[in-house]
């Protein structure tokens, strides 16, 4: 059975930071793009960030410079490290992966496999 199991979300206050880590289980994600995603309360789910296979990556304009993401092939896992985290970041963060990088980027984005997401709060 393939999944994705994120971690580390929480409460931090605002200009705090959190790094949140999805570990692949069920297959090698090794050539597949891996991103992330996030859906506020009474709002639809938004791409955040994407790593390519070989390590390109690109981000949502709000959260650019402030969110960096990362992958380890050889351990499956892809992280996201938030700082200087605003209120409006507050969300539930779901890891994602799909064959291509364009699959996560793309609307609406082309998902194989989703996790079942970890809860990142900011209080003000």
């Amino acid at each position: 059975q393939v999944q994705l199991v994120e971690s580390g979300g929480g409460l931090v206050q605002t200009g705090g930071s959190l790094r949140l880590s999805c570990a692949g289980s069920g297959r090698t994600f090794s050539t597949w793009a891996m991103g992330w995603f996030r859906q506020a309360p009474g709002k639809g789910r938004e791409f955040v960030a994407v790593i390519s296979w070989n390590g390109n990556t690109a981000y949502a304009d709000s959260v650019k410079g402030r969110f960096a993401i990362s992958r380890d092939g050889a351990k499956n896992t892809v992280a996201l490290q938030m700082n200087t985290l605003k209120p409006e970041d507050t969300a539930v963060y779901y890891c994602a992966a799909a064959p291509l990088m364009r699959s996560v980027t793309e609307k609406p984005p082309q998902i194989d496999y989703w996790g079942k997401g970890t809860l990142v709060t900011i209080s003000s």
